[in-house]
């Protein structure tokens, strides 16, 4: 566990002006939140926003291949990962779908599919002059056995990957 705090930090340190913190965590609930300025317009950002495929982490899916995953950015989609042998993973549900503005997702990411919490990751995108600043959620409530406090750094860390990965695949282009 270390080992991946350590590499989620080495990620943001690379991913430039961004930044992270676990907000709030109780033994119940807890809140984690990344921002980074990406140098290209909403527009931009979004197009590969809704493309998990091109910048989530392989390491971070039940799959082992990021190629796997899929994202209906519409209300009701699936953010959803497509296993071997015909089987799948419905990671979580879109709720709210602002094309270049707000992506709001519910669900229960890794580790936390097999308990009794549950969260909304939020990704809002704001763009002035030309780059887009994107500030990420995931607040996340109910019950964890150890407590959601003892992962919030840990989720944390891996939520801090995917938004590494959000702004260098933008950024590639």
């Amino acid at each position: 566990m270390k080992t991946m705090i350590a590499a989620a930090a080495l990620a943001l340190l690379a991913a430039g002006a961004a930044r992270a913190e676990v907000a709030d965590a109780q033994p119940n609930d807890f809140e984690v939140r990344h921002q980074v300025v990406i140098a290209a317009p909403a527009s931009a950002v979004w197009a590969t926003l809704v493309q998990p495929s091109k910048w989530w982490a392989s390491a971070h899916t039940w799959s082992g291949s990021a190629a796997n995953l899929s994202l209906g950015a519409a209300s009701g989609g699936c953010f959803c990962e497509r296993l071997p042998n015909g089987g799948s993973v419905l990671h979580m549900t879109t709720v709210n779908a602002a094309p270049g503005q707000k992506l709001v997702l519910v669900g229960a990411l890794g580790p936390l599919q097999n308990s009794g919490a549950s969260g909304a990751l939020t990704f809002l995108l704001a763009e002035k002059d030309g780059q887009t600043t994107v500030t990420v959620t995931y607040d996340v409530g109910g019950y964890f056995k150890g407590g959601l406090d003892k992962i919030a750094a840990p989720v944390d860390g891996v939520l801090g990957q995917q938004v590494a990965g959000l702004k260098a695949a933008v950024e590639a282009k």
